[in-house]
């Protein structure tokens, strides 16, 4: 029996919260759950403190977060902290770079890791071949290709951000141009790619990204000093039944 200051979890109440903390093992399911239902009683418990609620009464966001803002001070990113952060993170903030590419698909589900590695075989085959002669690209597309783009030679045109899928265009974002020397993996299968085009992306004036980066910073800490302040209250309160392994030196990291 899981208790928080002498206030019982109840068993049901664990295991229907568990649907929402899926995990490899049922343990792990069952902590995860426990522990997100001692966090949402020690809200419920501190919110009746401050008369925000009435004992017999729920909790839903609005009151944690009159909870937060009541107990819960972060401190503010000043300009000279938003400015450090852009002169450290300067690729961060930069437009992202135009690609004219061309690609072979090679289909097989996520999941269909036997096809998946018979692709991968045949991609690899067919990178050998264009390395030897590039220009068979387009009938190499037109015959092995699952994307409607094999009846133009493979060509995807001229892509900018939000274009494809994001595993694939992440991926594109580290090659120069040129063949790409491996196979890229997607949700689709496998790609062959060529790179025809590609025009770098301009770096972005720090006025045009404060906002940005005050709003990622705030939050940042706002995000640490929540996690904090959670801790201390499962070190401070009575917690039976279960071992949370809080203690006050991970409160303060």
């Amino acid at each position: 029996m899981i208790t928080v200051n002498k206030i019982e979890i109840p068993k049901d109440s664990i295991f229907n919260e568990m649907q929402y903390h899926p995990a490899e093992q049922l343990e792990e399911a069952q902590f995860k759950a426990s522990r997100s239902l001692i966090i949402d009683e020690l809200f419920r418990q501190r919110a009746v403190e401050l008369t925000l609620i009435k004992e017999s009464e729920k909790m839903n966001d609005e009151i944690v977060e009159q909870v937060l803002q009541t107990d819960v001070e972060s401190p503010v990113a000043s300009a000279n902290d938003c400015e450090t952060y852009y002169q450290s993170n300067k690729e961060k903030f930069v437009t992202f770079p135009l690609l004219e590419v061309r690609h072979i698909l090679l289909q097989a589900a996520p999941d269909d890791f036997e096809t998946r590695d018979e692709m991968r075989e045949l991609a690899v085959t067919l990178i050998r071949t264009l390395e030897n002669d590039v220009a068979a690209f387009k009938s190499l597309a037109k015959q092995y290709s699952a994307c409607p783009s094999k009846e133009v030679g493979g060509s995807l045109g001229q892509l900018s951000k939000g274009q494809t899928v994001p595993e694939f265009e992440e991926q594109l974002q580290r090659f120069e141009t040129g063949l790409v020397t491996m196979p890229i993996e997607s949700r689709y299968g496998l790609h062959v790619v060529d790179i025809v085009r590609k025009v770098d992306g301009n770096q972005l004036p720090f006025e045009m990204v404060s906002d940005r980066i005050e709003n990622y910073l705030n939050e940042k800490v706002q995000r640490k000093s929540i996690a904090q302040y959670i801790a201390r209250r499962i070190i401070e309160s009575e917690i039976k039944g279960i071992e949370l392994g809080v203690d006050e030196r991970n409160a303060m990291q």
